[in-house]
């Protein structure tokens, strides 16, 4: 059972993906992107994790598509290295390099997920506080 959350991972080899899972995520993989944006209009999740990978489709591609249907859906891309092409990032809310490590990786899903959460709070707590009406400008309507 997922503690945390669940992430559809879009990744060539999702075994790499293990300490999510080992976390309290419960992971929803695809090993290309068409499969990806498959599971994702019949599964519920709460972030996605995107390999970067060129040789197939570059991830850009299918996080625009992603943020065109699901802007509040946060994305964690997942790239060889930080040389990306203009515009590869901009539907993106956390790029890691698969350099930076498994842990690197946690830490960016649970960040996005926590931003995620701050905000739905923000949304709820701001639609349920009344707005104060100001009573009169320079102290008009005092009692003396």
């Amino acid at each position: 059972m997922a503690d945390n959350g669940t992430l559809l991972c879009i990744h060539r080899d999702p075994a790499q993906l293990s300490l999510l899972q080992e976390n309290g995520y419960e992971l929803v993989t695809a090993a290309n992107v068409s499969e990806g944006l498959r599971l994702l209009k019949t599964h519920s999740v709460d972030a996605i994790v995107l390999e970067y990978h060129p040789g197939l489709l570059d991830g850009a591609v299918p996080a625009t598509e992603i943020k065109k249907a699901k802007p509040e859906l946060p994305i964690v891309m997942l790239a060889d290295h930080l040389e990306l092409p203009d515009g590869a990032l901009q539907s993106v809310d956390a790029l890691v390099t698969k350099a930076d490590g498994a842990h690197f990786l946690w830490a960016a899903v649970h960040f996005v997920l926590n931003v995620k959460l701050n905000r739905r709070e923000q949304a709820r707590l701001g639609a349920q506080v009344p707005t104060r009406k100001r009573r009169h400008e320079h102290g008009a309507g005092r009692r003396s």
